[in-house]
């Protein structure tokens, strides 16, 4: 006598079992990816162009939840600052606390206490600022900058202010991560304020949560599709295996 390895619905034991753990696994890994992300991260809308070409008026930004003692130079953020109307505004951060911020040098190129920083995210030929200007930062502040900047109404904008152009590092409600839509793409950190003390910020985690949710969604799909197609295939087998034994016997 035969043992027969396969279920009564057609598919083999084994696949199901396999099948049921795809699912589960899939599950786990698409909904723990959205929730984690949905806690990290908070959307955001790019009011305005001053941020060109880096990011262009109405993207849908990602931003990560962070502190403001965690912001590092190169960063582009979302703030608000009473004295800037108190309204979301996305910028980059090109000075912290106790930094002489100023433009520009002999090259055009903005100067970090003193150092020129190239800023690769400019508009190709466009200087570290249109006007000249410079200002030291009290510690727990922050001078912003558009990547635009011949249209960004930033620091520069307020230097004549009771802040002289800082905002409070406690302003910032997050970092920019990546971009969703219209060209979905992560923001990398740039390598030119390395060198200054304190660095750049590491990746935050939406490349892993954004992979995570993908491969949960692929084997939910999967699995789920394991089942349907065992079937087909069992189906179209049976015939032939029937026309097989026929011819034996005959």
């Amino acid at each position: 006598m035969s043992v027969n390895p396969r279920t009564k619905d057609g598919h083999g034991r084994l696949g199901s079992v396999l099948s049921g753990l795809a699912v589960a696994v899939g599950c786990v890994l698409f909904l723990g990816g959205f929730a984690l992300g949905a806690v990290l991260y908070q959307p955001y809308t790019v009011p305005s162009d001053s941020m060109t070409p880096t990011l262009a008026v109405g993207s849908k930004v990602l931003a990560e939840r962070i502190d403001g003692t965690d912001v590092r130079r190169g960063d582009v953020v979302v703030f608000t600052d009473p004295l800037w109307g108190n309204v979301t505004m996305v910028k980059r951060v090109v000075g912290v606390g106790g930094d002489t911020v100023a433009c520009c040098g002999t090259d055009g190129r903005l100067l970090i206490n003193g150092k020129p920083v190239d800023e690769p995210y400019l508009p190709k030929g466009q200087p570290g600022s249109n006007y000249v200007f410079s200002t030291t930062l009290p510690a727990g502040k922050l001078f912003l900058l558009g990547d635009e900047r011949r249209n960004s109404v930033d620091s520069r904008a307020h230097l004549q202010d009771a802040a002289h152009g800082a905002v409070s590092a406690s302003s910032v409600v997050g970092r920019v991560d990546a971009v969703v839509w219209p060209s979905p793409t992560v923001l990398e950190r740039p390598a030119s304020f390395a060198a200054l003390p304190g660095g750049i910020s590491g990746p935050g985690p939406v490349a892993p949560l954004f992979y995570a949710t993908v491969a949960g969604c692929v084997l939910i799909l999967a699995g789920a599709a394991y089942g349907p197609l065992a079937r087909l295939a069992a189906s179209k087998q049976a015939p032939a295996a029937g026309n097989t034994r026929d011819r034996v016997s005959a």
